[in-house]
């Protein structure tokens, strides 16, 4: 009964507010994501801490869990 029911899962999550827990986001369908932490509050959250996220997910290497 998930609404992601038939989506591809996400290859990167961004949280913001400088948390580094994702307190069971997407905990299934995020296992081989990649995680990018903002410091910025989600009102806050920019275009440019946008582009960040993308430049840093650009800039890795992705293992898929090996």
């Amino acid at each position: 009964h998930l609404y992601t029911k038939g989506q591809p899962d996400p290859d990167l999550v961004i949280r913001t507010s400088g948390e580094q827990r994702l307190s069971g986001f997407l905990m299934w369908q995020s296992v081989y994501s990649e995680f990018y932490f903002c410091e910025a509050l989600w009102p806050d959250f920019r275009r440019v801490d946008f582009l960040r996220a993308l430049r840093s997910f650009a800039q890795r290497e992705r293992r898929f869990g090996r």
